[in-house]
């Protein structure tokens, strides 16, 4: 199985939420565009701890932390869906986006174009802050108008349970995991998260 991890904004976790996903499943890492450092691809490795998950190469290691098609632009570079191709892997696939779906790869593609290319289903990470509701149901809408199955949704930060309520409600999509905020991110951690993941583990 294919996941594709992305977010409601950036940098709303979707690293540590692969993170967890990877170590709750054993299964393989890979960022197709890196845009900026430090590597996510470097930090989920560092976080992860079971002995069977394998961190694949990107296919695009940008050096500005812009989006794909800007940081592409100034290294004169042209990123094209097209020649993207998923590595090697014999488990399970965590594949982390850059930014929310509708993030440009170049003038035409999206990043929800390698969703749609790759994943099997789509976890969704939402930061609980004053209009993730709306980024939410939003982010929720485009992957139902283009057939994406959206697995689970995961929150992140302090809780408000009148925005996550109103999230779950209207989507129909079950929680997966909340995230904690303030919490100390290290391996110890990101395997309490993945063992509190498989416990509420109910795949589409």
């Amino acid at each position: 199985m294919r996941y594709f991890v992305t977010g409601i904004d950036t940098d709303v976790g979707k690293t540590v939420v692969s993170a967890v996903l990877t170590e709750a499943l054993a299964a393989d890492y890979w960022k197709p565009v890196q845009c900026g450092y430090p590597r996510d691809t470097e930090t989920v490795a560092s976080l992860v701890s079971n002995p069977h998950s394998k961190f694949h190469q990107e296919h695009w290691l940008l050096e500005e932390p812009a989006s794909p098609h800007q940081a592409a632009a100034h290294q004169g570079l042209s990123l094209r869906l097209e020649d993207i191709k998923l590595p090697d892997y014999d488990t399970d696939l965590i594949i982390e986006g850059a930014g929310g779906l509708m993030v440009p790869l170049n003038q035409q593609e999206l990043l929800l174009d390698i969703a749609k290319k790759f994943a099997d289903q789509v976890i969704l990470v939402v930061r609980l802050y004053l209009g993730c509701i709306n980024h939410s149901l939003l982010t929720i809408e485009v992957l139902k108008q283009h057939g994406l199955t959206l697995g689970g949704i995961i929150f992140n930060g302090d809780r408000n349970e009148h925005s996550e309520s109103v999230i779950i409600e209207k989507s129909g999509v079950r929680q997966w995991l909340h995230l904690e905020a303030n919490s100390k991110i290290n391996s110890q951690k990101i395997s309490a998260w993945a063992q509190e993941l498989k416990n509420n583990w109910q795949p589409v």
